[in-house]
């Protein structure tokens, strides 16, 4: 075609690095891929442009040039008009692949949540049961290694999304989950039977959860996250891990936690067989992660939405449903300390472990949204959850009309986010 002739794909392909770099730079020669996609840049109005460049460079649109050039759009001239029904042709496709990609973005989503949860129940069930059979103490093992494994499905998503140069994502993740935890998580298990916090340990951790929320928030303040942030909360995290395994051997053996750890964690299991269900489980979990952070950036690039927000909804509900999953059994088999244990550790390791491996890796600035809205939201949920299991009367508890009002508040958060971003 004279368009390519005269000026070459080149300029084409400095503009779609600027949108999609890791896929055009497999594109630097000349294709016939990128030909139909100079044509359409070059001929077609910015409402095409726009489409082809920010929600079509998957380069799949060959056929479009086949197609094309059998309607007669074989001569096009740099200088003549673009041939009427080549337009409306695209108009006409265009629909129908972006329907395919989102199904294709969908689809990874899905595949990669369903990894996620089988991949943290079997890397659960795998660190806990090698603890024990090196003889750590079950309340140890609750407080440590379990806390910090129901996390590994929202460390292994940062991990990811920081590699692939979307840290938002796993920002957005980790404050997403802490406010799934509280508002969803804990919500729906107190309505279903109120919990009762019983645990003097667990009263130890709840300040410890709320220090580390303000801590997160004072790091947000400059709205960039520098490596060095990304180490003090690594840093955090290995304070935070020697203050558990301390107040874990200090907490009294008939603490209700130590006998809820005690019940769930496995005592029958082989060490290869657990070292083997502890390989096997974070390989799905890595896997898990790669397909839900690939599907997860497809969706917001083509509902063109920041990243921070689809990990802060779609993401984080998917990575937040192992904790879901165990604190609805831990409630219905009346293990209390468990129910909430389990949110607690988990809120505490996503700040300190997601948030600081994604900046270590890859330092980023923040949207205006996170400080003007969802650090706001995460740390009102956290200081509704101090004040309501707060020990006034002897007697601390959530119950089903606080489960209840926890729950209509993520709704109305969740529902006002996904309102305002599409």
């Amino acid at each position: 075609m004279d368009f390519v002739a005269n000026q070459g794909p080149q300029a084409f392909i400095d503009k779609l690095m600027a949108r999609k770099r890791a896929q055009a730079v497999k594109f630097r020669g000349y294709d016939k891929r990128l030909e139909v996609r100079s044509v359409l840049a070059h001929y077609f109005d910015d409402g095409i442009v726009k489409a082809g460049l920010d929600q079509l460079c998957d380069f799949g649109g060959v056929h479009v040039l086949l197609c094309a050039r059998k309607l007669g759009a074989r001569s096009v001239k740099q200088s003549g008009p673009h041939p009427n029904h080549v337009r409306r042709f695209v108009y006409h496709i265009r629909p129908f692949q972006l329907r395919f990609r989102m199904l294709e973005n969908s689809l990874l989503v899905v595949a990669g949540l369903v990894l996620l949860i089988w991949g943290a129940d079997r890397f659960v069930h795998g660190a806990a049961a090698t603890a024990r059979n090196l003889g750590v103490a079950p309340l140890l093992i609750g407080l440590t290694v379990v806390a910090f494994a129901t996390s590994a499905p929202e460390i292994l998503v940062s991990v990811v999304a920081a590699l692939q140069g979307q840290p938002g994502l796993a920002f957005g993740n980790a404050i997403g989950s802490n406010i799934v935890n509280v508002g969803l998580v804990l919500g729906l298990t107190a309505m279903i039977r109120p919990i009762l916090l019983e645990s003097a340990t667990l009263r130890r951790e709840m300040p410890a959860l709320l220090a580390v929320t303000l801590l997160t928030v004072s790091l947000f303040l400059d709205s960039f996250l520098s490596r060095i942030d990304g180490i003090v909360m690594l840093t955090g995290l290995v304070i935070v891990m020697v203050w558990l395994t301390r107040l874990g051997l200090r907490s009294a053996a008939n603490d209700p936690i130590a006998q809820d750890y005690e019940a769930e964690i496995p005592s029958d299991v082989s060490m290869p067989m657990a070292i083997i269900w502890l390989i096997v489980g974070f390989g799905t979990l890595l896997i898990g992660a790669e397909l839900l952070v690939d599907g997860a950036i497809g969706i917001a690039k083509m509902l063109q939405i920041s990243d921070v927000v689809i990990g802060i909804t779609i993401v984080a509900f998917g990575t937040s449903l192992p904790e879901l999953a165990v604190s609805l059994a831990s409630a219905l088999k009346g293990e209390y300390g468990l129910a909430i244990g389990n949110i607690v550790g988990s809120n505490i390791f996503n700040l300190l472990a997601v948030i600081g491996v994604a900046a270590t890796i890859e330092p980023a600035s923040l949207p205006p949204s996170v400080l003007s809205l969802h650090i706001f939201v995460m740390v009102a949920f956290t200081l509704v959850l101090f004040a309501m299991t707060y020990d006034y009367d002897g007697k601390a508890q959530l119950s089903r009309l606080e489960g209840l009002a926890l729950l209509m508040a993520f709704l109305a958060y969740d529902g006002y986010v996904i309102a305002q971003n599409l």
